[in-house]
């Protein structure tokens, strides 16, 4: 069945011309004459059946219709583009993946890792895309998905990489010449947004008392808690994989115990088993779950 689409060219001089809201700015922008975009502009109309300018005198205007419109095409106009410069990008004896991922699970775990994946297969590119909460998989353009375990992921097949355990940590100055046991409840205490009560919890589970745990600034990434407690804004409750290196280099210190309960499970999400995937997803997901267990140190 033959689609009902306009023409590129009549699509693109009606977008241009929106956009300009002039039709010889719009020949500008096109290398056309302003006449070449008059027509293009009239074949759109009665391919469409509605009038998407009015004409007044040299001038236009755009219609409601024609907004409402302009909007749509520029949209579909502006992702065509992006996909295809995304395939001219593609290397021709290669193969890529579309990865959507927490972004500071990409940035603080999985991306420090990925130098030997690339030595290894330097056909596979990653492409990495953030997404904070679940989604429908199938369908999304995506290959695979690094995110928490969740009910929305049902009918997927889900595969665990990691526990989240949370553990206070602060810059070494704020707690200098000071005993832990007491200046975790006199220190400034930093929020995950998404958490709000996780620092009663981890006051529970620790049998530490705090004041009022809800006191102090909020941030909505885990990321965000990092660099405040590094700038010595006060103490961070995040994932201590996310920290192991600033714990190595001194930078962050953690004097008080790891929260007790696993906060979330960091899972790796595919359509089909590993086996059906094709290849490069079979080669990325077992590399991933390797890498998962040999630095999950929970069990």
């Amino acid at each position: 069945m033959r689609r009902k689409i306009p023409s590129n060219s009549a699509l693109m001089a009606f977008e241009a011309s929106a956009r300009h809201g002039s039709f010889a700015r719009a020949a500008d922008e096109l290398a056309l004459t302003e006449g070449a975009i008059s027509r293009q502009i009239g074949r759109l109309e009665v391919f469409l059946g509605v009038t998407l300018f009015e004409r007044i005198g040299n001038r236009v205007r755009l219609l409601p219709n024609g907004e409402r419109y302009a909007a749509q095409v520029r949209e579909t106009l502006d992702r065509l583009e992006r996909d295809s410069q995304y395939l001219m990008g593609q290397p021709s004896d290669g193969a890529s993946l579309d990865i959507a991922i927490l972004p500071t699970f990409a940035t603080r775990w999985l991306i420090p890792r990925l130098k030997p994946f690339q030595e290894r297969h330097p056909h596979i590119t990653l492409h990495l895309a953030e997404r904070m909460e679940p989604f429908v998989l199938t369908g999304s353009g995506f290959d695979a998905a690094i995110h928490f375990e969740h009910p929305a992921w049902t009918g997927m097949r889900t595969h665990r990489l990691l526990h989240e355990v949370l553990v206070p940590v602060c810059h070494p100055v704020l707690i200098r010449g000071r005993d832990p046991a007491t200046a975790l409840d006199a220190l400034p205490r930093l929020h995950r947004r998404q958490n709000p009560d996780a620092w009663q919890r981890y006051a529970e589970e620790a049998g530490v008392v705090l004041t009022n745990p809800a006191i102090g600034p909020r941030y909505d990434l885990h990321s965000m808690q990092i660099e405040a407690a590094l700038a010595g804004l006060g103490v961070a409750l995040v994932p201590r994989l996310y920290i192991e290196s600033e714990l190595a280099e001194g930078r962050l210190v953690a004097p008080w115990p790891d929260g007790e309960s696993i906060s979330k499970t960091f899972c790796l999400i595919l359509p089909e088993p590993i086996r059906l995937s094709e290849a490069p997803i079979q080669v990325f997901a077992n590399w991933l779950l390797e890498e998962a267990r040999s630095s999950d140190p929970t069990p």
